[in-house]
């Protein structure tokens, strides 16, 4: 085996620089077809990915800047035409296509982008009737978003005004093509719902090719008219141009024309169908009026209304009998009260409370008088009984003892009683207690 320049030795980075200058030299900028797959969206904004074909594969890499120029987005298993520069990541050692744009194959790149869009916000519902609300019937104010120099708005103002001539309209100037377009449409859409004053916004534009109306497939359109609580009518282009805004408005209209008339009854048709309105309720109450008229002949001229005059006289003779019955029973009634209370007064008469209660306050008197002598012979028997219980308390009495001349010693220290001489000694401190006080003393003899 022979190896070229077997003097040079290269280290790996000597030799993977070598390598990309070489492929860069060489190719440069190039387009290459395949299909892509591993597609990820690093948090820096760079799109990495592989392109491969049945036999082959090459790292893609879109750096953030020209990642966000891309009308559509990458995705797994799409073929696709990419331009870049074919280089090498001396990292890795990997050779890779620095990409700066890209195109669908078989597709425009616009239309994928709006069939990609349409998809994912279809998925999250922004396209569901269940969030579509009505249009008012006789709107006072109405919003419009749209370029102040277009066609549309002069096509708007002019139809209002022949129909409705005195419904107030608001504009928000905004460029409806090119660059920032969509956030100008956004920021319209948002600052007339903030007033809340409008009953209705038109957002729409003239027709155009698929890049003139393509601020009206942008993601924040969408979602500042998913998110308004006005309702909203999309007019954007032509009756066969459809745009994202069309699927997620409350209402489309084909034209800009057709928008203000979908908004604004014509005057002449409103005061028809009040006119007929009025017809119809004056027919109505007529028609009431003329049943109510013939059920009253019917009434009047029925038998129980003629009658009336003869039901009323016996009423009143019916009245009349109750009337006597009751004071009939009024009468009865008395006259058993009356006979009843005789009765009583008799039994009464025959008792003579006034004499009982004259001999139940002498028996009180007499009760009194013995249960006052009864309480004096106690109180007395009971004094004599405590005078004896105290002269046998005083004979008892050690006090009374000392008062015959005699002491009680007792031991300063403990409060021991003496009771032999033999327990005391000499020196001991002891009190002497006598009939009247005590006095502190110490032993100097003890005899037996």
């Amino acid at each position: 085996m022979r190896f070229i320049d077997a003097e040079r030795i290269y280290t790996v980075t000597e030799l993977t620089r070598t390598v990309k200058a070489l492929l860069e030299e060489n190719f440069g900028h190039v387009w290459v077809c395949g299909e892509v797959s591993n597609c990820k969206l690093h948090g820096s904004g760079h799109v990495y990915c592989t392109l491969k074909d049945d036999q082959s594969q090459i790292s893609i890499v879109f750096f953030r800047s020209d990642a966000s120029r891309l009308k559509f987005r990458l995705e797994d298993g799409l073929q696709v035409n990419i331009a870049g520069r074919l280089t090498v990541y001396e990292k890795r050692g990997n050779y890779q296509l620095v990409a700066v744009t890209a195109e669908p194959v078989g597709y425009g790149a616009l239309q994928l982008a709006f069939e990609q869009l349409k998809k994912r916000l279809g998925e999250e519902g922004l396209f569901d009737e269940t969030h579509k609300k009505p249009l008012p019937r006789f709107p006072q104010r109405i919003g419009v978003v749209t370029s102040p120099t277009g066609a549309a708005i002069r096509d708007i103002l002019n139809i209002i005004d022949r129909r409705f001539s005195t419904v107030e309209v608001i504009l928000y100037p905004s460029a409806v093509q090119g660059e920032g377009a969509a956030s100008e449409i956004a920021a319209g859409i948002e600052t007339l719902d903030a007033r809340g004053d409008c009953d209705v916004i038109i957002v729409g534009r003239g027709g155009g090719s698929l890049e003139d109306l393509w601020a009206f497939n942008e993601e924040m359109v969408a979602r500042a008219i998913y998110a308004c609580e006005t309702p909203i009518v999309s007019a954007v282009g032509h009756e066969v141009d459809f745009t994202i805004a069309d699927f997620v408005a409350d209402v489309r209209a084909p034209t800009p024309s057709a928008a203000a008339e979908l908004v604004v009854r014509e005057r002449e048709s409103v005061i028809s169908e009040i006119a007929q309105i009025r017809d119809r309720i004056f027919r109505a109450v007529d028609s009431h009026f003329s049943e109510l008229e013939h059920r009253l002949d019917l009434a009047i001229s029925s038998f129980g209304f003629r009658r009336a005059p003869d039901m009323l006289v016996q009423y009143q003779q019916q009245l009349d009998d109750l009337c006597e019955r009751v004071t009939e029973l009024q009468q009865r009634r008395l006259g058993d009260l009356l006979i009843r209370l005789s009765t009583a007064s008799k039994r009464l008469l025959a008792v003579r409370p006034d004499r009982t209660v004259v001999s139940l306050l002498e028996s009180l008197s007499a009760a009194t008088r013995m249960l006052k002598e009864r309480m004096v012979n106690i109180l007395a028997a009971r004094e004599a009984n405590l005078a004896g219980m105290a002269a046998n308390l005083d004979s008892l009495s050690p006090l009374a003892v000392l008062a015959r001349g005699y002491s009680i010693t007792y031991r300063t220290s403990t409060g021991e009683i003496l009771r032999d001489s033999a327990t005391a000694k000499v020196g001991e401190r002891v009190r002497v207690r006598l009939h009247k006080g005590s006095m502190g003393c110490a032993v100097e003899t003890v005899e037996g």
